[in-house]
């Protein structure tokens, strides 16, 4: 994130999710994503789709569902367990029992959707992806 604007959009797109306003978080990270450079693009799209993922599962595509949430998480999986002060790995593992869950045809409970959690250690920088944490 380069400037102030970007990061109260990032933030606000974390409010959004935790919200479960899922569309808006989508929309608001997407206005990021559409000017930012790599890594940050990719970790961009990656929550995007687990947005737009849980965004389809509140209006009942499950199809939708599972295959951006694979998608996110493969995205999502390049990135350390704590990046940009949040807590990508339990974000990871939440959206891999909701994927694991939806193929098999459960009936997940919208109150179980995860919320995008601050992490308790350092948060690690793009520049310190080649020394991931995971």
């Amino acid at each position: 994130m380069k400037s102030t604007n970007q990061e109260e959009k990032f933030q606000r797109g974390i409010s959004h999710f935790n919200a479960q306003e899922f569309f808006e978080a989508h929309e608001v990270w997407e206005e990021i994503w559409l000017v930012e450079a790599e890594p940050e693009k990719t970790f961009l799209q990656g929550i995007i789709q687990i947005a737009a993922a849980f965004h389809h599962y509140c209006k009942g595509n499950t199809d939708g569902t599972e295959s951006l949430l694979a998608a996110g998480i493969v995205k999502l999986s390049r990135f350390p367990s704590n990046h940009r002060g949040l807590a990508i790995e339990e974000l990871r593992s939440a959206a891999k029992h909701w994927a694991r869950g939806v193929g098999n045809g459960e009936r997940l409970r919208r109150s179980e959707i995860p919320q995008l959690g601050w992490s308790t250690t350092r948060s690690t920088s793009p520049e310190g992806l080649g020394s991931k944490d995971r």
